[in-house]
C-alpha cells in the first residue's frame, strides 16, 4: 500500500514538473528575447508544432500500450508525394486527402501485423516499414518536389479561422479525439490494460489483436493528415517530408509522462510536452542559435526524459 501511494506521488510531482518547465521557458525567453511573448509569436509557437501534435496523438496511444512508432515520419513524406502527385494527374483534392489517409490506415495495419502477427519488436518492425516508405516516396516522385498544387488547397496548412491557425485547429480536434478516446471509451480503457499487462487483459477478455491492429492504424492515419497539412504548408510534396520528425514526436510523449513501457500516462500532458519542446526551438531561433546546438538540445531533452521514467521505474520496482 505505502508502495503504490509513492508511486502515484512520483507520478504526480513528475506530472506538476512538467508545467513548471513550461513555465520556466516562458519565462526565460519573455526575459531574454524580444519579440517572444507577443501574440504572433505566440501563434507562430502553435503552428509550429501542430504538425507533430496531429501526430503524437496517435503515437501516444502506441506508446501507451508498450510500442513505438517510428514510422511516422515516413508516413508524412508518402503521404505527402503521393497527394501531390494525385492532384497534379487531375483527382479532385478532397479525394486525394482522402486516399491518401486511407493509405495511412493500410501503412497502420502493416505495422500491426508486423508487431502482434509475427511478433517483431515494434522498433524493428516500424523502422523496416519506415526505410521501405521513404524509398517509396522517393521512387514515385523520381527524388524531386512535387509542385502544382492549387492555391486553394493552401487553406489546410496556411489558413486562419479568424486569429487561429488552420493546422492548429486540426491538432485541437485530434487532441480532443484522442481524449474522449483514451479516457471515455472501452477501447480507450483497453489500451491501457494492454500496456500495464498484456496477459491480463487476454485473460478477463480483451480483444488483444484489435488493439494493437486499432493503435497502429489510428497512429499512421494521423501521421498521414499531418503530412497533408505539412504538404499544404509548404505548398509542394517533399520525398523527405517528416524527417528526423519521429524523435520530436517520442520526445513530446515521453516529455508528457507517458511511460515508455506502457500502461500510463494522459494525453493532456503530452500537449504540455509538445508546446515545452516548440517553446524552448522557437525561443533558441530567436536567441540566433544554430540549427545544430538545436539539435543537440533535441537529443538531450529525449535522453533526460526517458532516464528519468526509467529511472522513476526503477524505484517503483524496490518500493513494491
Amino acid at each position: 500500500m505505502n508502495g503504490q501511494k509513492s508511486d502515484k506521488k512520483r507520478h504526480n510531482m513528475s506530472q506538476f514538473a512538467i508545467w513548471i518547465a513550461l513555465l520556466a521557458m516562458l519565462i526565460f525567453f519573455s526575459v531574454t528575447t524580444k519579440g517572444f511573448l507577443t501574440s504572433t509569436n505566440i501563434f507562430n509557437v502553435l503552428r509550429q508544432v501542430a504538425v507533430n501534435g496531429i501526430a503524437a496523438v496517435g503515437a501516444t496511444m502506441v506508446i501507451i500500450t508498450g510500442g513505438i512508432d517510428i514510422s511516422q515520419g515516413a508516413v508524412m513524406g508518402v503521404a505527402s508525394v503521393g497527394c501531390a502527385m494525385m492532384i497534379n494527374q487531375g483527382i479532385h483534392p478532397a479525394l486525394a486527402v482522402l486516399l491518401s489517409l486511407i493509405l495511412g490506415l493500410v501503412i497502420g495495419i502493416c505495422n500491426g501485423f508486423f508487431v502482434f502477427e509475427i511478433n517483431l519488436p515494434p522498433m524493428i518492425a516500424t523502422l523496416g516499414v519506415s526505410t521501405v516508405l521513404r524509398g517509396v516516396a522517393y521512387i514515385i516522385s523520381g527524388g524531386l518536389p512535387v509542385y502544382g498544387l492549387p492555391e486553394s488547397f493552401t487553406v489546410i496548412g496556411q489558413g486562419y479561422l479568424g486569429p487561429i491557425p488552420v493546422p492548429v485547429i486540426i491538432m485541437i480536434v485530434c487532441f480532443i479525439f484522442g481524449y474522449f478516446l483514451l479516457e471515455h471509451t472501452a477501447f480507450g480503457r483497453y489500451i491501457y490494460g494492454v500496456g500495464s499487462n498484456r496477459e491480463a487483459s487476454r485473460l478477463s477478455g480483451v480483444n488483444i489483436r484489435k488493439i494493437y491492429y486499432g493503435v497502429y492504424a489510428l497512429c499512421s492515419f494521423l501521421a498521414a493528415l499531418a503530412g497533408i497539412v505539412l504538404l499544404s504548408r509548404v505548398n509542394s510534396g517533399q520525398p523527405k517530408a517528416g524527417e528526423n520528425y519521429d524523435m520530436d514526436i517520442i520526445t513530446a510523449v515521453v516529455l508528457g509522462g507517458v511511460s515508455t513501457t506502457g500502461g500510463e500516462g494522459k494525453i493532456v500532458n503530452v500537449i504540455v510536452g509538445l508546446l515545452l519542446i516548440g517553446v524552448v526551438l522557437n525561443g533558441m531561433v530567436l536567441m540566433n542559435i544554430s540549427d545544430y546546438y538545436q539539435r543537440v538540445v533535441k537529443g538531450a531533452v529525449l535522453l533526460l526524459a526517458i532516464s528519468y521514467d526509467k529511472l522513476s521505474q526503477m524505484k517503483s520496482q524496490k518500493t513494491a
